[in-house]
């Protein structure tokens, strides 16, 4: 599968759903989409013991029962639940996706992932603070900056060895474009591409994506960030054990 396709399904946890990844204008994009900007935050939110239910089922539940649990408030996320197994339990909403997807507005992504502890340590801060300077009304650009600087800083931990993540909830929305995310595994790696893992590759069951994941045509400020690849492995079923579609 190419890399283009990959973001287009994948890129949630920061990847989710980019329904296309042909380098345009974020101008350009916004004129033709129907979600240019953001809308309200209540139709981002979630019931809170739903979204719970729905962030444990990314993972099995020998998993995510003794997880930490993080639901989306009125300004980011905060913890509904505090676990003791060290995994982190989220749904992610559109504007985790690359930053020049159409899609990052829609009020309707739900993408359910269950990071293990040295994930969690990465992702989790990169995450409320993305979640928070978006709800404040920061634009694009801004809140690219802003997280630059912070890696700039030294501000969020570096990423550990063996950092991955389960997205295996089959209740999970990541697009408009038909059909919800088959289950899979993502495997963080601080590498510019995937050769080491054969990712890409014909008949490989591993495909890796950028990260970022982002058109440096309309956000070169992301040229710089730490390089980092995502690596997916799919597998046959969802958290509760039933089978899945292949992918």
């Amino acid at each position: 599968m190419k890399r283009t396709k990959l973001c287009t399904i994948f890129l949630s946890q920061f990847l989710l759903v980019a329904a296309s990844s042909t380098p345009r204008s974020a101008a350009a994009q916004d004129a033709k989409q129907p979600y240019a900007s953001m809308a309200p935050v209540e139709q981002y939110r979630m019931d809170r013991n739903a979204e719970i239910a729905l962030a444990r089922s990314a993972a099995p539940e020998a998993i995510s029962h003794d997880a930490t649990v993080l639901v989306l408030g009125q300004h980011g996320y905060e913890i509904a639940v505090q676990g003791k197994n060290g995994w982190v339990c989220m749904v992610d909403r559109g504007w985790m996706a690359m930053f020049d997807n159409p899609e990052f507005w829609n009020p309707k992504v739900r993408a359910a992932g269950c990071l293990n502890p040295p994930a969690a340590r990465f992702i989790v801060p990169y995450a409320i603070k993305r979640t928070e300077l978006l709800l404040a009304g920061h634009s694009k650009v801004e809140a690219i900056a802003a997280i630059k600087a912070a890696f700039d800083k030294k501000e969020f931990p570096a990423l550990e060895p063996g950092a991955m993540c389960y997205m295996m909830g089959k209740s999970s929305y990541l697009t408009d474009q038909g059909g919800h995310n088959a289950p899979h595994l993502m495997f963080y790696e601080p590498v510019k591409d995937g050769a080491a893992w054969g990712a890409n590759l014909a008949n490989s069951p591993v495909m890796a994506v950028d990260y970022w994941c982002v058109s440096a045509e309309a956000y070169p400020q992301l040229k710089s960030f730490p390089p980092l690849v995502v690596f997916l492995v799919g597998v046959d079923k969802w958290s509760d054990g039933t089978p899945a579609p292949s992918m």
